[in-house]
């Protein structure tokens, strides 16, 4: 495998990923103290890297426990297992069980598949590209009602739209917080010392990540972590999440501390499954905008691929380096950084909930 699909990781572990920017925006709230270089130094450094190392072979481990990589500490060297982003280009069925297919997994039980269900009009993911996955799980999809409004604000309404979107044809449904809400522990938390999920959440084994990678006008960017931490909480979590755990309005809420909350709310979930979780990026259809949003921005930038790993930042930076590579990338480089989007991140990793660093391997190749 070349040496190109690495040359972002490489790039970004050069120039930084921090933040260029936030706009005069009344979501937004500035962060001058995570400023770096801009966008276009970052993307200018990140093409160059990938042009000269275009002739470098560079043998990747098909298996992340093999995968490491030697670090310096003083005079000393460790070794750290690096996680595993499997990725193809091909957006389709097959494509998306080829993902799949590559992170070996073997889930057991009564399984979980969450994806966004979508507001009317939105850029859901579509039943003809996820209905082969769900099917071969015998998967019940899972989401849990909104705190903002919209079609699926409660579950009646919530029920009609994933039956209108196609859901009920291929899967049993579950809005998990029908029934209310439950209690999760957050460990390691700077905001968060609880997290409320659907009640329904406890009664899963494995739960299966299916995320639509795109931009969102609140955190800036949505993928596997958000996901796990705005789409797992009931809707009243949800605006405990928003709020950092302070309550009040969620429109109002300091951006960072809620930035920070989606990784600690993450972080509950994913400890409370005990490695029984994978996930899966789809970035198609890359608007600014979200699923929720009904009336999104139309996409200006291609699409790029499925992306598949058993950590969550790990997908979500890898999907990010591919962006900030693409030549067209500009409105969602934007969309991200006038959130401060990468500070979910930084914290993610900083409370353990997964790594930045990994590796990529194309299972086109």
């Amino acid at each position: 495998m070349k040496r190109l699909l690495l040359a972002f990781l490489a790039a970004l572990m050069l120039v930084g990923c921090g933040v260029a920017g936030v706009e005069n925006d009344p979501e937004t709230k500035p962060n001058d103290e995570n400023a770096t270089e801009p966008a276009e130094v970052r993307t200018q450094a990140l093409t160059e890297m990938a042009e000269s190392a275009q002739t470098d072979e560079l043998e990747i481990a098909t298996d992340s426990t093999d995968t490491t990589e030697a670090l310096p500490d003083g005079e000393k060297h460790a070794e750290r297992t690096l996680p595993v982003v499997y990725m193809t280009s091909d957006i389709s069925s097959d494509g998306l069980m080829a993902a799949y297919e590559a992170l070996g997994a073997d889930p057991e039980g009564k399984i979980a598949v969450k994806i966004s269900t979508g507001e009317p009009g939105s850029n859901y993911l579509r039943t003809d590209l996820i209905g082969e996955l769900v099917q071969s799980l015998d998967g019940t999809i899972i989401e849990c009602n909104t705190a903002y409004g919209g079609q699926r604000a409660n579950t009646a309404m919530h029920y009609q739209v994933a039956k209108d979107h196609g859901y009920t044809d291929i899967a049993d449904v579950d809005i998990m917080d029908e029934d209310g809400s439950m209690t999760l522990t957050v460990e390691g938390g700077s905001n968060l010392t609880e997290n409320y999920v659907g009640s329904h959440f406890a009664n899963y084994d494995y739960f299966v990540v299916l995320s639509h990678f795109k931009g969102h006008a609140m955190a800036g960017f949505g993928g596997a972590i958000k996901n796990i931490s705005i789409g797992i909480a009931s809707s009243d979590g949800k605006s405990h999440i928003h709020t950092a755990g302070k309550g009040g309005s969620m429109w109002s809420a300091e951006q960072d501390p809620f930035l920070e909350s989606m990784a600690e709310a993450g972080k509950s979930v994913v400890d409370a499954l005990d490695g029984n979780i994978l996930y899966i990026n789809v970035m198609n259809r890359l608007s600014v905008d979200c699923d929720c949003d009904s009336n999104p921005a139309e996409p200006d930038m291609h699409d790029i691929g499925i992306l598949a790993s058993f950590d969550p930042v790990a997908l979500d930076q890898a999907c990010i380096d591919l962006v900030y590579a693409a030549e067209d990338g500009q409105s969602l480089i934007k969309r991200i950084e006038s959130r401060n989007g990468l500070h979910t991140l930084e914290h993610a990793e900083e409370i353990g909930l997964g790594s930045r660093e990994y590796r990529l391997e194309n299972i086109d190749d």
